[in-house]
């Protein structure tokens, strides 16, 4: 039996006596592209918060390609070859989309620059306009991040992630703030990217339409818990979860933020 890429072994994390993960275990294959569902306070993001290093669960243990990560801090982590994107972007504003990701390929090479050795030099630049092509944005080379469309924030922070080659994506709610009209492009253009990359993907998702058209596996939390797991129909035919989800293709649940914005 092949082992799995990540495995969590009966997580449990509370904050003052309430538990937000209550004895998670799951695994994630290789090169599997898993969504996650669940109401607002489900342990979604906890969960993802304890596997990236961010939290230390209060039991339980984390093994990536077979080894305890359950301690390390997230940049031994993401050394390893986990990496997240956030709801916001992470991005330098001020910078350009080509200095932030020749600062992120430096950091991903744990390379220095110097007065006589500079950042921005051929081989480097060649390697970052490789990553932005891959992501189609390599138009915006030269756009200042602040001035960029969300989604494009959203596919450069990811492409900056993926500059260090993990093996393993997480990606908190991947199309938060981009328009409806525009959240299909977004994660085509996204998952196409990193399936290209060899990298498994685990993504949290409300909007059920996605999860629907992408999700390969998918997980359902509620109350720390995963309540199903399994292929996308039939979790979403569960009972547990259609009273989350209200039944319904392309609901999402009560109290999530309308989207706004477009990719352009």
């Amino acid at each position: 039996m092949t082992e799995p890429l990540l495995e969590a072994l009966r997580l449990k994390k509370a904050f003052d006596g309430l538990a937000a993960v209550d004895d998670v275990s799951l695994t994630i294959a290789e090169r599997e592209l898993v969504g996650i569902i669940g109401a607002n306070g489900a342990g979604k993001t906890t969960f993802v918060n304890i596997v990236t290093g961010y939290l230390k669960p209060d039991s339980g243990q984390v093994r990536f390609r077979g080894g305890d990560i359950t301690r390390l801090t997230p940049r031994e982590i993401t050394r390893l070859g986990i990496v997240r994107s956030f709801q916001v972007a992470q991005l330098f504003p001020d910078l350009t989309v080509l200095d932030n990701a020749l600062i992120a390929l430096a950091v991903a090479a744990r390379t220095e620059g110097s007065f006589f050795r500079p950042l921005k030099r051929y081989e480097l630049v060649e390697q970052v306009f490789g990553l932005l092509r891959g992501f189609a944005i390599d138009a915006y080379a030269a756009h200042k991040t602040a001035a960029l469309p969300q989604g494009v924030r959203k596919l450069l922070d990811i492409a900056m992630a993926m500059s260090g080659r993990p093996r393993l994506v997480l990606l908190d709610e991947p199309t938060s703030g981009v328009s409806k009209d525009e959240k299909f492009l977004l994660m085509d253009r996204l998952l196409e990217a990193l399936v290209q990359s060899g990298a498994s993907v685990l993504f949290i998702e409300h909007d059920m339409e996605l999860v629907e058209r992408y999700a390969q596996r998918l997980i359902a939390f509620n109350e720390g818990r995963v309540i199903a797991d399994g292929a996308p129909a039939a979790v979403l035919a569960d009972p547990q979860v259609r009273a989350f989800v209200g039944g319904a293709p392309g609901k999402q649940p009560q109290g999530e933020r309308p989207t706004s914005d477009a990719l352009a």
